[in-house]
């Protein structure tokens, strides 16, 4: 799966619809080449089938979890590893966050305590950064 369009590629994986389809619509909007998984399986087999500059990774996944979406990443990297990761979650849970990092997050998003507009503006930054 490579882009030939020049776009930042994000993959949103996310098991509640309504809020999956708000950020890939949100992220196209913005230019963004998009993708979505809906389960941690069917994330986990993207990420590793393809290339992407940015990944938001829900927590809490049907199938399997986010931090087992990490840690299976971790013990078995894709050819071409994604740039960065960014977890979701409503969870805001010191030992979950730590977790996440010591498996190669690059932040966390309390999803109840962003707006669009601020995921917009975070997705940029660390786009930006990678």
């Amino acid at each position: 799966m490579v882009n030939n369009t020049g776009k930042k590629r994000i993959l949103v994986v996310e098991d509640e619809q309504f809020l999956r389809d708000l950020y890939v619509e949100l992220l196209t909007e913005e230019g963004y080449d998009v993708d979505s998984a809906a389960d941690g399986e069917e994330g986990y087999k993207k990420i590793h089938d393809g290339y992407y500059d940015l990944i938001l990774l829900d927590i809490v996944l049907p199938k399997k979890d986010g931090l087992a979406v990490l840690e299976d990443l971790k013990s078995n990297p894709p050819k071409k590893p994604s740039k960065a990761i960014i977890v979701l979650s409503n969870l805001g849970h010191e030992a979950v966050i730590s977790e996440g990092v010591s498996l190669g997050i690059r932040g966390h998003i309390i999803k109840s305590d962003y707006t669009p507009d601020q995921l917009l503006a975070e997705v940029k930054k660390v786009i930006d950064e990678s």
